[in-house]
């Protein structure tokens, strides 16, 4: 029987690299690891451009629980800190 994921940190940040994910299933993806996140916790997400739909779907899907902070906004360079309240 396998063990659950033991959250142990709650600042801690996990990184989510969105540049690996097939396009199919990149959201379902996000809002599955933003779903396992505890308040506190955040998932530093990366990717090679900016992501604005998916930025207005997080927001209407979590609101004011997730906050959305840009780490590095780069042509070809993105990193988002989604930080769980």
């Amino acid at each position: 029987m396998s063990q659950p994921h033991l959250h142990l940190s709650p600042t801690a940040i996990y990184p989510f690299d969105a540049r690996g994910i097939a396009k199919r299933f990149r959201h379902a993806a996000i809002f599955g690891a933003l779903d396992a996140l505890n308040p506190g916790e955040t998932m530093r997400f990366v990717n090679d451009h900016d992501p604005l739909p998916l930025l207005d779907q997080l927001r209407a899907r979590y609101g004011e629980s997730v906050s959305i902070e840009y780490r590095q906004r780069d042509p070809g360079a993105i990193a988002i800190d989604f930080v769980v309240r």
